[in-house]
């Protein structure tokens, strides 16, 4: 993109060196028009705003937690909703604050792949975001957060790809996003501080093992046979566990790094004590870490949230077992924090309006 601009400046009669300062606008200091760029020419202005066109997100909705974890509901350019969560960090063991800010990003209005617990997928699939929304939900919630801070610089550092829709779907998409996202004149986040989640695209998969950037993984697993994962993930028919796994070793040979396992803990599905061995096992094969994430209930769903002496048995157990494992408990359980419910809920309403 750099060169691209330079080469049309250029083509311009303009300056190169202009190609730095406009990127530094965009990425750096969150500009939203071109007449905000002050070390402009008039003149370069009006040039750029002819042929270029700023891709915002408008903040619809916003929805905070007691534990400081905010929402975001954006509405693109055509109508459609996507949702950012940021997520706050644990204080250190030395008590000392987190410097880690994280967002969960999206890739996708709604969702194909039909997760039976999922709010993403309830109203289908819409469209792939292309790359310029992907990127715009870091830099809308960048000059969110700096409007609340008085201006203070407050860059999110690290990413979850792992909001509305399947990531490794949208796969070209994507990694078009994380290239200017990682890159220093972007957003500066490093490539190992952006995980990318799939809920089992095994050749996508694959496709990522051979990637420069060393992104990491995070697996949706949440079940460790294929008979309990058959029965809520339609994806697991396609890419079983065998395949899932042959897939997940290849990518490990070539990025020789620690993935993430996520295992949603469903009441009466998946919180039996009769899965944590087959996790554990698939754990120690893939090299993994597991992230157990109580449910957070969906509106129109059957799914319950297993009660805490559940949720600690199974920790419990697994901890048994020597597997590396985390209970994330109640960061933005009482905003909707399952994705697409906030969503779904602000469509009902437009519709309800619309009536």
């Amino acid at each position: 993109m750099p060169d691209a601009l330079r080469a049309w400046l250029s083509g311009q009669g303009e300056r190169e060196y202009r190609a730095d300062q406009i990127l530094k606008w965009i990425h750096h200091n969150h500009a939203t028009d071109w007449s905000a760029m002050t070390n402009l020419t008039e003149l370069l202005q009006r040039k750029l705003s002819e042929e270029f066109e700023f891709s915002t997100i408008k903040l619809t909705r916003k929805q905070g937690s007691v534990d400081t974890t905010q929402k975001f509901l954006w509405k693109l350019s055509d109508g459609q909703f996507v949702e950012s969560v940021l997520i706050p960090a644990s204080p250190s063991l030395y008590g000392n604050k987190s410097d880690r800010r994280t967002l969960c990003v999206s890739t996708q209005v709604g969702c194909a792949y039909g997760c039976k617990f999922c709010a993403s997928g309830l109203d289908g699939f819409k469209r792939d975001l292309v790359p310029s929304e992907i990127i715009d939900q870091v830099l809308a919630t960048e000059r969110w957060r700096k409007a609340q801070d008085g201006g203070n610089e407050w860059p999110v550092n690290n990413l979850v790809i792992m909001g509305m829709g399947e990531p490794l779907a949208n796969f070209d998409k994507l990694m078009a996003a994380l290239e200017i996202l990682n890159a220093e004149w972007g957003a500066n986040i490093g490539a190992r501080k952006i995980t990318i989640s799939t809920s089992g695209l095994a050749p996508q998969i694959r496709q990522l093992a051979q990637q420069s950037r060393q992104y990491r993984l995070a697996i949706s697993l949440h079940a460790a046979t294929d008979e309990v994962r058959d029965r809520i993930m339609p994806i697991n028919r396609k890419f079983p566990l065998a395949e899932l796994t042959a897939a997940v070793e290849e990518y490990q040979q070539a990025k020789n790094g620690k993935i993430t396992l996520e295992y949603i803990l469903i009441s009466g599905v998946n919180d039996a004590l009769d899965q944590v061995k087959p996790l554990a096992d698939l754990a120690e094969r893939m090299r993994a870490k597991v992230n157990l994430i109580p449910y957070n209930h969906v509106d129109g769903l059957e799914w319950l949230r297993p009660k805490e002496s559940s949720q600690d048995a199974f920790l419990s157990a697994l901890t048994g077992h020597g597997t590396i494992v985390t209970l994330r408990r109640e960061k933005g359980h009482d905003i909707d924090a399952a994705c697409g419910q906030l969503r779904l809920r602000t469509e009902k309403e437009l519709a309800g309006v619309a009536d």
